[in-house]
């Protein structure tokens, strides 16, 4: 298994959506959310994930599809 730590910022309109579980049931990753800041207007996250590197990668793209902005701290970044 592979980890990967990840800011994440999400806009107002993700805020309600179960974006964590839908990763773990759709990619067969692991989140662990290890800092967040929530108010109304934006989600701000340190995010572990754990998985083989291409579930890794492939929840890294949704999210970044889905609208949040992500950036990877550490661990490889996605098509690498």
């Amino acid at each position: 298994m592979t980890r990967r730590r990840l800011h994440c910022s999400f806009p107002q309109r993700l805020i309600k959506e179960p974006l964590l579980y839908n990763l773990g049931r759709n990619f067969s990753v692991v989140p662990n959310i290890r800092k967040a800041e929530v108010d109304a207007e934006l989600a701000v996250m340190v995010l572990e994930l754990e998985g083989n590197p291409q579930d890794l990668d492939a929840a890294v793209t949704w999210l970044r599809e889905k609208g949040a902005n992500v950036e990877v701290l550490d661990g490889a970044e996605e098509g690498a």
